[in-house]
């Protein structure tokens, strides 16, 4: 058996000795004698590495990518029919709903404050009250479709004016 200095052998697989010695210091492959290789035992060694250890597969690869590409795809037709709302979309609306709901919520003190003075202390009124307009006032959040069709259309006079 004739064995190589790591000069062949990184000639052979095309790297530098500097990255032979690395590979031997790493366990990837073995010198049989101090700085000398079995050289076809080193090639072997090195390809299975490269198969197994590089951890990228080109199959593997492919399936990932036509597998981000059909996803792409399906969330481009859940745009299209209307499923699916981009972040971008939405935002604006809900932190207009939010902030519709937060006024709402500030103004009951000074719209119900009178109201209740006038109850004198009838607590099934009062809850009536405080129950009607605080369902009101929730209705912003549960509507939330009637909202946004309501964004759309100062949207659109807004776009053609």
């Amino acid at each position: 058996m004739t064995l190589y200095t790591s000069k062949v052998v990184a000639a052979w697989l095309g790297l530098s000795e500097r990255r032979v010695r690395q590979l031997r210091d790493e366990g990837i492959i073995e010198e049989r004698r101090p700085g000398l290789y079995d050289l076809q035992a080193t090639v072997l060694k090195y390809i299975n590495y490269q198969r197994a250890g590089s951890g990228t597969n080109l199959n593997d690869e492919r399936a990932l990518l036509t597998k981000a590409k059909r996803e792409a795809a399906e969330m481009e037709n859940k745009l299209r029919e209307g499923s699916l709302i981009e972040t971008a979309d939405i935002e604006p609306r809900l932190k207009n709903m939010l902030l519709i709901f937060r006024s709402r919520i500030l103004s009951l003190p000074a719209k119900l404050s009178p109201k209740l003075a006038t109850m004198g202390g009838q607590q099934a009124a009062i809850f009536d009250t405080l129950q009607d307009e605080l369902e009101e006032v929730l209705s912003v959040l549960s509507d939330y479709k009637k909202l946004m069709e309501k964004q759309n259309e100062v949207e659109e006079v807004d776009e053609g004016g």
